[in-house]
């Protein structure tokens, strides 16, 4: 059997990640959209690749390379990754596959809401202006 590419999903993954896609309107205007697995394997495939959105080859069968990044936005602003994320680390969790030993936590991006002193007052690096002659 032929290994799968990077950006192919393989069914399993895909009943997952499906039902956590945000519905199309009823009524979308413009043409039929292109289907959203082959969206999702356009967007691994141009992430894998290090390619151009603008360079996504048609023949591919993933819609164009703005089709695929619009929906990428879409799902994004819709938590699709942030969802899958946590199913996929309970699972894998709950399979034992993650040593808990080797993690490492780090809040430096996370505001500190409470206790924390207010930023110092930044100090101007600008040259004084000179004193008026006049």
């Amino acid at each position: 059997m032929a290994k799968p590419k990077p950006w192919q999903v393989d069914d399993e993954l895909w009943a997952l990640i499906e039902g956590l896609l945000p519905p199309w309107p009823d009524r979308a205007p413009g043409p039929r959209p292109v289907p959203d697995r082959a969206c999702l394997q356009g967007i691994l495939f141009v992430l894998h690749t290090g390619i151009g959105w603008e360079d996504l080859p048609q023949e591919l069968g993933f819609g164009s390379g703005m089709t695929c990044w619009r929906r990428l936005e879409r799902w994004n602003r819709a938590g699709v990754f942030d969802q899958l994320h946590r199913i996929l680390l309970a699972n894998m969790n709950a399979a034992a596959m993650i040593d808990w030993t080797r993690v490492a936590i780090d809040a430096s991006h996370i505001d500190s809401k409470k206790g924390a002193s207010a930023p110092a007052r930044r100090q101007s690096t600008a040259p004084n202006q000179a004193a008026n002659t006049t």
